[in-house]
């Protein structure tokens, strides 16, 4: 973190940028996961005082709504003094400012269990052993990036992608990964190289509720593009059956990214019962 004085001194877009990140920086301390090195250091002031100090800063950007600033006022105002609330609240108006959606800077790193090895310490990534899935013929980077996120963030061991998804590394997909594309890492292979004798399944219409479908406790998901779906020939290679998510609108439409969530939400929440 930078000293407020030094905040203060910096002129426009490089100040609005510094004071979001340092906002950042501070909502992951308030909330005990800072990464090391990252947590409030200042012994020479309390952390709420700083946190009053960068947000007076803010409130005199002249970009800086007049509503906006009304609202920051009264919360340093308020009693008890809410930490996380001021710098949450003067975060989200300074990205509007900058003009950059918040899950673009937003990546708050659970905690997780650590190994001590004799190069340091190691990070653990928890996740369901087997769970897997597998994607085809994904063409957006944003949605490729979504996946990668989605699956890391709920516990898939493994993503597969056929030969002709995007590049994972593609600028917007690293970016809408939000890191999980790295943490994960990928195969690309074709259904024929998938590893035999797994539950393969598929998300697809015309298949069983996902309410009612028995999930297996190992096995992989095939999702399909966005124009066409799931593919005949990965149809027949999804012998364990179709998992279809109901929908009562008139389009009857899922982004690819958002059904692929909402089935591993379900896929999880059977694990755990199970």
């Amino acid at each position: 973190m930078i000293e407020a004085g030094k905040l203060f001194q910096l002129e426009g877009g490089q100040k609005r940028r510094k004071l979001a990140l340092t906002f950042g920086s501070l909502e992951r301390d308030i909330l005990g996961i800072a990464e090391k090195g990252t947590e409030y250091s200042f012994t020479q002031m309390p952390r709420a005082e700083y946190i009053k100090k960068i947000t007076e800063i803010l409130i005199t950007d002249p970009k800086l709504p007049q509503d906006a600033a009304e609202e920051l006022k009264g919360l340093l105002k308020a009693e008890p003094f809410d930490e996380l609330r001021v710098c949450n609240c003067a975060r989200n108006h300074l990205l509007k400012i900058i003009g950059t959606f918040p899950a673009e800077w937003d990546l708050v790193i659970a905690p997780h269990s650590t190994d001590n090895t004799p190069n340091g310490t190691v990070v653990k990534r928890d996740f369901y052993p087997g769970v897997a899935v597998y994607a085809e013929d994904i063409r957006s980077p944003f949605n490729i990036g979504s996946i990668f996120r989605t699956a890391e963030g709920m516990g898939a061991e493994k993503v597969y992608i056929s030969p002709f998804c995007v590049d994972p590394d593609h600028p917007r997909a690293v970016r809408s990964g939000m890191g999980c594309i790295e943490t994960m890492g990928y195969q690309r292979c074709a259904l024929s190289e998938l590893p035999p004798d797994v539950p393969v399944f598929a998300l697809e219409t015309g298949g069983t509720d996902i309410n009612e479908f028995k999930f297996p406790e190992k096995g992989i998901c095939i999702i399909g593009s966005e124009e066409l779906g799931v593919s005949p020939e990965a149809l027949k290679k999804a012998t364990y059956g179709t998992v279809t998510i109901p929908m009562k609108g008139l389009k009857a439409s899922l982004n690819v990214g958002v059904a692929f969530g909402i089935l591993m939400e379900k896929w999880v929440e059977y694990l755990n019962k199970n």
